[in-house]
């Protein structure tokens, strides 16, 4: 039967992993399906609410994970890799092509609504160009490369995203009826005004492509490369020789790509230098097709395989960078260094070393970035290449200042729909924030193209929000709590022996491990509720209850309620929804529901 559910606030706070993700996706729903082993079902969730699955299965900052529940208990659930395990069954990657990625998102309007431009074709843009689309507007990427992708091929290391992959869920979006301008940069092949002129909006949504610079001697020596750069380069195929020692400073996740990258340097230089090829109308094509008749050659050569080291300002503990990639970095041979910072590079005509200088904090103690350093600690480090991961930055020259939108350190002003100061143009991603998360610039990107579609029928945008329903569920699977003993089950890698060249890291689960790892979710989508009405405080759901989470709490305890009043209390955090409390309350006034969407 229907129960009013609250508002839709009341499924974000029982629901974090949901709440966490930028677009909402339903992970415990998809979670809990392959735990029943109903795959299919679990890719047409993962795919209903973003349209780049099978690349957040591979590569997601997957926040998702942060916020889950599971990982109070022991472990969260590996919720990316569960995405992963799906998509490489129904996903475009899979026999399916793009057949069940299209079936999630149903008909498709003609394309007869008002014009919008998409500057940038990253995740930002597709995904705003996706929505769109969808919503009938007829929508033209305008992209400064010969390819489609923006950071997904600049930014991620091959070990980590197959290029191949990338072009067959791009081309996905591009079916849908996209009209695509590649080598088409803004500000010079065509002005910003004229987009401004010729189409009802505009979304602009370039990338951080750019890395900071160091004012420090020696910057510009020749073997000092930025991260972004060299990431870019790198992933393109186009490397100058490295030498033995790189050294790269930073502590973050892109300090740790560009030293992985590094290690594998010997790889690229196998003269194929194609990056992801997508125009419309045309299947891509990678480097991947050739690589294996690379792999002998690359086994000789990766015995002398540079030495990597990233040198950080930041001790352990400090690091920005995620767990695991530091994890992965030091299983693939690269040195750490910490709490040091550049002082100077050393060199005559080329990069011979890096001079480096203790640091005695890094944050003040309001925990502003306000490093503190040791004049008196100094230490040099050889190196024939230095990569600076410090910071990027974007570059919106190509905006007329005459149109009134607003820069804050760089980055365009947006408010909280992406919209800039001027009626007709929008921004999201790098671009507005800096350097985001690829499923942050995902949910930019929809964010803007509902305000972009709200905007030009007439309407005021608005935050999302969603209508629930709550359904009862009169049956339960799970009555057997052992689940809760079970470990997070590992992901598979490959040994850090076997990680040259273009080979990917992660193998991904097997069907039994994923069904495994499926079964530890919690399930925070169903909820005990209670109808007090019905209550009798009989105390049987508190003795029965395995994780002690309910009690009947006297009103003076609480100072809740009427003097003489009790109260029965669910501790939320601690409820594993086994269902016990409901098969053993005598009146029926506990019952467990499920929360349902039934409206963006």
């Amino acid at each position: 039967m229907p129960i009013e559910a609250p508002d839709s606030q009341w499924l974000w706070d029982n629901e974090p992993c949901r709440a966490a993700c930028p677009v909402h996706t339903d992970a415990g729903a998809y979670v809990t399906a392959i735990a029943d082993r109903r795959f299919r079902d679990a890719y047409r969730i993962s795919r209903e609410h973003n349209p780049f699955p099978s690349i957040c299965g591979r590569v997601c900052a997957a926040p998702c994970e942060t916020a889950c529940r599971r990982g109070s208990l022991d472990s969260p659930i590996s919720i990316r890799a569960l995405k992963r395990f799906v998509t490489e069954r129904f996903g475009v990657e899979s026999s399916f092509g793009a057949d069940l990625w299209h079936e999630a998102h149903g008909p498709v309007p003609p394309a007869e609504g008002p014009s919008v431009a998409v500057i940038g074709s990253g995740p930002g843009g597709l995904a705003a160009a996706h929505d769109l689309r969808l919503s009938g507007h007829r929508v033209t990427i305008y992209e400064a490369q010969p390819y489609l992708g923006g950071m997904y091929v600049h930014g991620v290391p091959e070990y980590r995203l197959d290029r191949h992959l990338i072009a067959q869920e791009i081309q996905a979006i591009v079916d849908l009826g996209l009209e695509i301008r590649l080598n088409c940069r803004v500000g010079t092949d065509i002005s910003f005004q004229s987009l401004v002129d010729g189409h009802d909006a505009v979304f602009v949504c370039i990338g951080a492509s750019y890395g900071r610079e160091l004012d420090i001697p020696g910057f510009n020596t020749p073997g000092v490369a930025k991260a972004v750069e060299f990431l870019w380069n790198m992933n393109l195929g186009d490397v100058a020789e490295m030498g033995q020692n790189v050294v790269v400073i930073g502590g973050g996740n892109v300090a740790f790509d560009a030293a992985r990258t590094a290690a594998r340097a010997v790889a690229y230089h196998d003269g194929v230098t194609d990056p992801v090829t997508l125009e419309p109308g045309f299947h891509a094509t990678t480097r991947r097709e050739m690589a294996t008749a690379m792999d002998a050659a690359r086994s000789a050569i990766r015995a002398g395989a540079p030495s990597v080291t990233i040198i950080a300002l930041e001790s352990p503990d400090e690091m920005p960078a995620a767990s695991d990639e530091i994890e992965e970095g030091v299983t693939e041979g690269v040195k750490l260094v910490f709490r040091r910072g550049p002082l100077r590079i050393i060199g005559n005509g080329k990069v011979e070393a890096i001079e480096t200088v203790g640091v005695k904090s890094v944050f003040d103690e309001q925990r502003r970035f306000a490093p503190v350093f040791d004049a008196d600690d100094v230490q040099t480090f050889p190196a024939d290449t230095v990569i600076f991961a410090v910071g990027q930055q974007t570059d919106t020259s190509f905006i007329p200042d005459e149109l009134g939108i607003e820069r804050n350190r760089g980055w365009i002003k947006v408010d909280q729909f992406m919209r800039t100061g001027h009626p007709k143009v929008w921004a999201g991603g790098d671009v507005a924030f800096g350097p985001r998360n690829l499923i942050d610039a995902i949910g930019n990107g929809q964010r803007a193209a509902a305000s972009i579609q709200a905007t030009l029928a007439g309407n005021a945008p608005t935050t999302r929000s969603v209508k629930v329903k709550l359904i009862e569920k009169p049956e339960f699977r799970r009555v057997d709590t052992t689940y809760d003993d079970i470990a997070r089950v590992h992901i598979p890698m490959l040994p850090g022996a076997d990680r040259g060249g273009l080979a990917l890291v992660e193998t991904g689960y097997d069907e039994e491990a994923a069904v495994r790892e499926g079964f530890r979710c919690l399930r925070c989508f169903e909820n005990i509720m209670l109808k007090p009405e019905l209550c009798i405080l009989c105390g049987l759901c508190v003795d029965v209850c395995p994780h002690d989470c309910i009690e009947i709490v006297h009103a003076e305890e609480t100072d809740v309620g009427e003097p003489g009043k009790s109260a029965l209390v669910l501790d939320e955090e601690l409820c594993i929804r086994c269902g016990l409390c409901v098969e053993r309350c005598p009146p029926h006034a506990l019952l467990m529901v499920h929360a349902e969407e039934v409206q963006r």
